[in-house]
């Protein structure tokens, strides 16, 4: 083989798709795993089940502290506006995790659904991205529990040496961290539904905990008259763009419902299920940070907060020390159950990458009686607790949660090609069939048999015959030219959409770029981004995305005006 051609054929293995599961297609291969000794993972989550993981793995003890950080440095008293608009902005992204999660309901989640709709490579660095993230950022979340702990012994230098932090040659050391990771990867190798259950339990005392400050902050603003609404400086202290960057930041406590597309190969129902695990789990994580951010903020004027502890310094201000004590096992709770949801895709991840080839088999292997993959659950929760016992990754994780907005960013692209361009294992959309084999069904008595590909015709036509032939054959392919047509248009727009919402993320963000480039720039971006989405807007969606994988699930709405501030 020639050097150029060994060059398409690798160019070619980069850009390759997966076939879609479809509903035979997932049910032949459960009775083929069923014959092979039953290894296939449990279905046994419902959809409060997927609630519970959801609320557990988004709510996380930084909530306690963001609420202070963000109200004095950037949103002032509109803090609860600034959780509303990064609640829209997650929900956007939620509405295509909910559909993709109902048409492709196997492990991997945004690497499954970019390896079926964008490509191999693509699918390659997402699902590596997310792996890195959920381990650095599960180990990050684990050594924020000695601190927490040392309230309740009266400071770190009194907690007891097991659970206390050490120097070892120069290296901070975290024991209580590591046996926590370990204590939650012995978890999730016993069962996905125990797991689960122990989750919701742990879910429950951190939301009750999140109600207790509510409704005792409530009652003092009420007594108090809610003085940190009264000031001069009024709602939005620090401006339009002061929200907008709040918004920004506040965002990232919503990460976690990608988790809960993560174990759509475990749920009972998943076309039900899904999107109402999802949806819930996003509400009542933007109404609880609504109210508490709501309250809080009315309880002091935002200027006077702690930054480190914002809740418990603004109780403490009324008299009300102990209820450290009650901020700091929520806090505990929301560690656990954050770092529960950190550790469960990431096996998965791992099988879904192996049974596509990416990765050894070893890390496909299921446990034939706890059905989940152990030998990748021990492989990932091993690497966390070294990592979270020896290093301090805090800096590093804020880094890699570029990795989640990376995966938001090509699942929100999966779902225009999904609608505009399907994968060409497709088959043509069903208006296109019925336009073409609707000429034929008229030709019976002259034609004998017709297929898709071949026509056997009688030996001798007459005039009649062969003239209907012609005119049937040329009106088949009017029809396909027009529908590549279709198809090639719509994917240029989907790119023109992808590089201006790009160039107008990049544009706004930058923070040294003078201010006269950075309005052509983000106007260049913008008029890009407009041209592409009107474009789109005015061209039909395939028709055969309704027999895409599974159907008869969640559909996103308003595409694809819904999808531009997923990027």
């Amino acid at each position: 083989m020639k050097l150029g051609g060994k060059w398409l054929v690798g160019l070619s293995r980069l850009v390759r798709r997966k076939q879609v599961d479809s509903a035979s297609a997932s049910t032949s291969t459960s009775t083929s795993r069923s014959r092979n000794g039953g290894r296939h993972l449990a279905k046994t989550l419902s959809a409060l089940d997927l609630v519970t993981i959801g609320i557990g793995t988004t709510i996380g003890a930084g909530a306690y502290i963001l609420v202070g950080t963000v109200a004095r440095e950037q949103t002032g008293p509109a803090l609860p506006i600034a959780f509303l608009i990064a609640g829209i902005a997650a929900a956007l992204s939620a509405f295509c995790y909910a559909e993709l999660a109902c048409r492709c309901p196997s492990a991997g989640s945004a690497y499954h659904y970019s390896y079926i709709c964008v490509g191999e490579s693509i699918a390659w660095l997402i699902g590596w991205a997310l792996i890195l993230e959920y381990t650095i950022g599960g180990s990050a979340i684990a050594r924020g529990i000695s601190p927490n702990l040392a309230i309740y012994f009266g400071g770190e230098d009194k907690l007891p040496a097991v659970l206390a932090r050490h120097i070892v040659f120069g290296i901070v050391v975290d024991p209580s961290a590591a046996l926590l990771v370990l204590g939650v990867t012995v978890l999730l190798c016993i069962g996905i539904k125990e797991s689960s259950l122990v989750q919701a339990l742990v879910t429950a005392l951190n939301v009750c905990a999140m109600v207790f400050v509510i409704i005792a902050g409530g009652y003092l603003a009420c007594q108090t008259g809610w003085n940190g609404y009264h000031l001069s400086s009024g709602y939005f202290p620090y401006g339009f763009n002061g929200l907008l960057s709040g918004s920004a930041t506040v965002f990232f406590s919503y990460i976690g419902f990608d988790v809960v597309a993560g174990t759509a190969e475990e749920v009972k129902r998943p076309q039900r299920d899904l999107p109402l695990g999802i949806g819930l789990a996003l509400s009542m994580c933007c109404i609880l940070y609504m109210l508490l951010s709501s309250i809080i903020v009315g309880l002091v004027p935002y200027d006077r907060f702690d930054k480190d502890t914002p809740i418990s310094s603004a109780f403490a201000d009324y008299g009300m020390e102990w209820v450290v004590y009650v901020v700091t096992t929520g806090a505990i709770m929301a560690l656990c159950a954050s770092l529960m949801g950190s550790l469960l895709p990431q096996p998965r991840m791992l099988m879904a990458m192996a049974r596509d080839g990416l990765l050894p088999s070893f890390f496909s292997d299921i446990n034939k009686h706890s059905q989940v993959p152990v030998k990748s659950t021990v492989a990932t929760g091993f690497l966390a607790a070294v990592l979270a016992f020896s290093m301090n990754v805090s800096q590093l994780a804020g880094m890699v949660s570029v990795g989640t907005l990376l995966a938001y960013t090509i699942v929100a692209v999966s779902i225009l090609i999904l609608r505009y361009v399907p994968p060409d294992e497709m088959p043509l959309p069903s208006s296109v069939r019925e336009s073409i084999t609707s000429v034929s069904d008229g030709s019976s008595d002259s034609i004998h048999q017709f297929h898709d590909n071949t026509a056997k015709v009688p030996l001798i036509l007459s005039e009649g015959d062969s003239q209907y032939l012609f005119e049937e054959k040329v009106g088949r392919r009017s029809i396909e030219d027009k529908e590549r047509r279709r198809r090639k248009i719509a994917a240029w727009n989907i790119g023109f959409v992808c590089i201006g919402a790009f160039v107008l993320a990049t544009a706004t963000s930058a923070e040294n770029l003078p201010s006269y480039y950075g309005i052509i720039i983000s106007g260049s971006g913008g008029a890009v981004l407009l041209l592409g989405l009107i474009i789109l807007s005015s061209i039909d969606q395939d028709v055969g995305r309704h027999s895409f994988g599974h159907a008869g699930g969640f559909c996103c709405p308003f595409v694809p005006f819904f999808q531009w501030p997923a990027f």
